[in-house]
């Protein structure tokens, strides 16, 4: 077996991150050649990665940033909350936030090896699961807002408006989970799949025909819509009126908007 100085161990643990046992292992293995034991680190990790890529990931953190008009939004989850508070981890969150704002969100795939070779080190799956950009144009503001102390929920948010209503609407979204903006958003075939589970409850069957179907139409708006599109929602800053309400009263339009949730 080869003498592995100390020496090399601890420059193929500065270029790799490796553990200290994995990088002698590997220079062992690669006859003291430094380049050769970093592809066996690389080529362990790719394998660690295909071994745990079924693994659920529901810890994480979502980064987010809206400045000099665009913004980017990335979503990375990973196994376990000692891992999403790990300093590789997180340096890899913010790496991939700087490229996907520079370049959007195909530049994910760009760090890629880098995914793979955080998984060989930490040992745990760890998955992009979202990356978007948005830019704005006049008129526009652009919010981007995650919320703490946890960081797995984040959202990023384009609105014709103020960019003090577009925070608040970005508080809104990630408290609220909608996934429309508004009700013509809605595919017909969903909608069409809810009516036709209200019109068999019991609480609707029971009533006279005639006016059955304003009860299902009722249902569908205070329990459909109220639940998925964002101008149907309770506005969180006053429960006492609608998202929509909200957005008339400001001016404001919302454009488009991002949410992601690790743990969801």
């Amino acid at each position: 077996m080869t003498d592995i100085p100390a020496r090399l161990v601890k420059q193929l643990r500065a270029l790799t991150g490796a553990p200290m046992m994995d990088c002698k292992r590997a220079l062992e293995e690669a006859g003291g050649d430094v380049e050769q034991a970093r592809q066996i680190l690389r080529e362990k990790g790719i394998a660690s990665a295909g071994k745990r890529a079924g693994r659920e990931t529901t810890e994480g953190k979502v980064r987010a940033r809206a400045e000099d008009g665009h913004g980017a939004i990335v979503a990375v989850g990973c196994e376990t909350e000692p891992v999403s508070k790990n300093d590789e981890f997180l340096s890899f969150v913010q790496k991939l936030l700087d490229h996907v704002e520079s370049n959007g969100p195909k530049a994910a795939a760009e760090l890629e090896d880098e995914r793979i070779e955080l998984v060989g080190k930490i040992g745990e799956n760890v998955v992009v699961r979202g990356t978007a950009r948005i830019e704005v144009t006049d008129g526009e503001a652009l919010s981007a807002y995650v919320h703490p102390p946890a960081e797995k929920i984040g959202v990023l948010v384009r609105v014709k408006g103020s960019p003090e209503f577009a925070r608040q609407l970005a508080m809104h979204i990630s408290f609220a989970s909608p996934r429309y903006r508004t009700r013509d958003e809605v595919p017909e075939d969903d909608v069409a799949a809810e009516r036709a589970i209200y019109e068999k409850l019991p609480d609707v069957v029971e009533k006279p025909e005639h006016i059955r179907p304003q009860i299902v139409e009722g249902k569908l708006t205070k329990e459909f819509f109220a639940q998925i599109v964002l101008a149907d929602q309770a506005w969180i800053h006053d429960p006492g009126k609608k998202v929509g309400q909200a957005l008339e009263e400001a001016g404001a339009e919302v454009v488009e908007f991002v949410r992601y949730a690790v743990s969801e």
